[in-house]
Parts: structure tokens; C-alpha cells; sequence
């Protein structure tokens, strides 16, 4: 692919954090970690984040499904976001759509009014999946956002000449084929039969409201099994998703001088978290092959590995950079009922039932509350030196005052050979100098 003949003998910086999942306004306590922070973000050009909540006042009704914590915030923590230095952020994620569309709509209006270049999200499809644009001293920077975890009510719709489309996420989904062997498929035939499992499905069919499923597959409820000689589970991303995603990029490559896709993803790989799924690393391939300049993904809230392909960086999670999903201060009555709680129980009280009085979940998992800041150089068209710099958020801390970023200091070598450790099957080497992680890209 041809070098953008506008970044030849100059050179571009960008910054990219994880998640921002922020629900507090700065206090001044904090004020002097956020300077440090900010002094590495504002050294970039470009600085991005993904936003992970709905900033609104109730602006939208509670949808019937969330991200695991219906994420509202006030719209005033966009102002805190910018003193860090933010100026390009990514939407589409797991929480996109806790508040239905009108909280979409509200925030949509928020990040609007501060003029920030935001993507991923949208009243249809087209503004959904299309690039949007950040324009910098040395050049255009384009930034195509997608979620792979999501509600399917949640996908934005598709504009006709006589129907509007509907307000939704740029979707990435993906097809799941469990393979297992001959004796194993023919004892599920065998449990379908009994069951009636699939009733529903089978009369669908045959009054062409469904399709039948290739010939080599078997389908029980939800799941597509095929025969193998060994068991093992495939995923692929959806053929439509992966054409428009390459699409929008092919597009953002012709008109920038740079591209960024963020792929927001909680799916993992077997049941590791740390690793990321097979259709994740094939869109990711498919994103740069058609122009992009980095691919940065975030959803499990921990670091993952990184990997360099055609000397382009994929994060394949940066983690989390704010982290305040246990500061929300409302939530619907569906959050309760899930832990059998009444009308006489508040937010403390549901969230203490969530986490067995801190006792599991996030809270207690040391890798959520760590990550690095990923910063790097495009010069002649060209990726650079990439460095990471460790970041801790306060897991010590107690929960209304955990999620704060600052500088790693003793954990930074820990930090570091952790994601040495993550990003070695891809055959990415990590360098540690003076607390931070370098990784040389071979451009000549």
C-alpha cells in the first residue's frame, strides 16, 4: 500500500489509552497524578480514549439490557476527560446503549457541543460505521470505531429512501462453529430429539422465516456444531461486518493522512481473558491490510498482547485508563430484582450485593486496575518506536476513590514483563529502559 505522500519527511504523534470508564469529576486530590498523565498525552498530536459511559442527566429511559452496569454519567466529566487532553474518542462498547436511544442521543449532543471527534456511534448505520476526522498541525487523522459485544436491539439501522434508519453501535459481530467428534455429535442429535430444543427453530424454517443450515452443520438452539477429528472452537467475523468495516477504512485511508480503528472487545479466547478471540485477530489483520495505521482494542478491562503486523501495531486490549464503574450513582430497578433486592435498597446496597462486599469481581483483580498508555510516531508514512507507559489506578484504594490514573513507579517493570509475556506469541519483543516498554519497529 502507498505511503500518504502528505506525511513524507513529516512526522505525526499519537497517544491511545484503554477504557474510560468515568462516572467522577476530578477531585483536586488528584489533580497533581492527572498533570503527570497529562504531560505524557499532551506531548501527542493525537490523543485518544473510549469513552465507556452515557453522559447524560436521565435523558434516556433504562434499557432492558446493559453492559453489566447501566453507566451514566454527568456531562460534565467531558471537561475532566479534556484536561487529561483527550481530543479523539472511540463510543461504540458494551454500555453504548444502557440508556435505550435517547440516552445515545443525549450523549451524542454532549460530545457535539465540545466540537470532539468522536466515532463508532450514530442516528443510522452510515454515520455509525463511518470515519470521523481530527485535523492536527501535521495532518488529517481518521478514526473508524466498532464493538464486537453488544445487544443485537443495539446495532444501528440501516437508511432507506423511504425508511429512517435507527440509532445504534457499528456492529463487528462474529459466527461461532463448535467442532467436536463424530460420537459427541451423534449424542447431540440424540439429546435435540429428546428435548425439543429445536421446536422453535424447526418451524421457523418451514415457514421460511429461517434458513436451513449449511449441510456439514448441526444446529442445537443457539449453537453451530460441526464433526472434526479433534474438538475445538472457531470464530470468524460476520462476512457483512467485516466488509463494511474494510470498507470505511478504505475510505478514512484516501481522505487522511492517518488511520486509527478501535475495536471495543470483551470475547476471549477459550476461557482466558488476557487472550484475544480468533475473529478479533482477523479483523484487526483485515483493518490495517486495508489502510489502517494502528488498531486499538479495549473491553476486558486488562491488558492483552500487542502485536506488529506489516509494522503497524495491534493492541489487542490497553485495559482500563479510568475506571469508575462502581461510583455510578443511579440505577434501574432491573439492577436489583437481578440480586433480589427491593425498593428499599440503595446503589451501595446493590452494588455491595454484586461483589459480595468486595470480595469478587473486578474490584478485587490487581490486572484491572493496571495498563499502559501507548505512544508512537508516524514518520514518512511510516510507524515508529512504540512506547508504553505503565499506569496503576489505585486497586489499594477504596471504591469511591479507586479508578484515577497515575504513573506505575515501582510496579512499572511488573507491569511491563507482563505484557512481554502477552505479546510474545506474536513474536513482539519489548524492551524495559528507565520504566518504560519500547518496542523498535524494523521500517527500512
Amino acid at each position: 500500500m502507498e505511503v500518504h505522500s502528505s506525511l513524507v519527511n513529516k512526522k505525526m504523534t499519537v497517544v491511545a489509552t484503554g477504557d474510560s470508564f468515568i462516572t467522577r469529576n476530578l477531585p483536586y486530590s488528584a489533580t497533581s497524578s492527572c498533570s503527570e498523565i497529562s504531560k505524557i498525552l499532551k506531548k501527542s498530536e493525537v490523543r485518544f480514549t473510549n469513552l465507556e459511559v452515557t453522559l447524560h442527566n436521565t435523558e434516556g429511559y433504562p434499557s432492558a439490557f446493559s453492559g453489566g452496569t447501566w453507566a451514566m454519567a454527568s456531562p460534565s466529566v467531558l471537561e475532566d476527560l479534556q484536561k487529561f487532553g483527550f481530543n479523539m474518542f472511540s463510543w461504540a462498547n458494551n454500555h453504548t446503549m444502557d440508556y435505550s436511544h435517547g440516552g445515545l442521543i443525549a450523549t451524542k449532543k454532549n460530545l457535539d457541543e465540545q466540537n470532539l471527534t468522536h466515532a463508532g456511534v450514530g442516528e443510522n448505520l452510515a454515520e455509525a460505521s463511518s470515519p470521523k476526522y481530527l485535523e492536527t498541525s501535521s495532518g488529517r487523522v481518521a478514526l473508524v470505531s466498532a464493538t464486537s459485544t453488544f445487544h443485537d436491539s443495539w446495532i444501528a439501522g440501516e437508511q432507506r429512501p423511504d425508511m429512517i434508519g435507527r440509532p445504534g453501535v457499528n456492529p463487528l459481530r462474529y459466527d461461532t462453529t463448535y467442532y467436536i467428534t463424530k460420537e459427541e455429535m451423534k449424542q447431540l442429535k440424540e439429546i435435540e430429539k429428546g428435548t425439543y430444543i429445536n421446536a422453535e427453530r424447526n418451524l421457523a424454517i418451514k415457514e421460511g422465516f429461517e434458513t436451513e443450515a449449511a449441510e456439514d452443520a448441526f444446529i442445537l438452539g443457539p449453537f453451530k456444531f460441526k464433526e472434526n477429528q479433534y474438538k475445538k472452537t472457531v470464530t470468524t467475523p460476520n462476512s457483512s461486518d467485516i466488509k463494511r468495516l474494510k470498507k470505511s477504512v478504505d475510505e478514512a485511508y484516501r481522505q487522511s493522512d492517518a488511520v486509527i480503528v478501535s475495536i471495543h472487545t470483551h470475547e476471549m479466547k477459550n476461557e482466558n481473558k488476557e487472550l484475544p478471540p480468533q475473529f478479533l485477530e482477523i479483523a484487526a489483520k483485515a483493518a490495517i491490510d486495508s489502510g489502517a495505521d494502528a488498531v486499538v482494542s479495549h473491553g476486558p478491562h486488562i491488558l492483552r498482547g500487542i502485536e506488529i503486523y506489516q509494522q503497524k501495531p495491534i493492541f489487542y486490549s490497553l485495559g482500563n485508563f479510568i475506571f469508575h464503574n462502581e461510583t455510578i450513582t443511579k440505577l434501574p430497578e432491573d439492577f436489583y430484582e437481578k440480586y433480589n433486592l427491593n425498593l428499599t435498597h440503595n446503589v451501595a446496597d446493590a452494588l455491595d450485593e454484586r461483589s459480595h462486599k468486595n470480595t469478587k469481581g473486578l474490584g478485587i483483580n490487581p490486572k484491572v486496575w493496571e495498563s499502559v498508555i501507548a505512544e508512537w510516531d508516524i514518520l514518512d508514512g511510516k510507524v515508529t518506536a512504540i512506547n508504553l507507559h505503565p499506569i496503576v489506578l489505585g486497586f489499594e484504594l477504596p471504591r469511591h476513590r479507586k479508578g484515577w490514573p497515575q504513573r506505575a513507579k515501582d510496579r512499572s517493570e511488573e507491569i511491563l514483563k507482563n505484557l512481554q509475556e502477552l505479546s510474545k506469541p506474536y513474536g513482539t519483543i519489548i524492551h524495559i529502559e528507565n520504566g518504560i516498554g519500547v518496542i523498535r519497529l524494523n521500517n527500512n
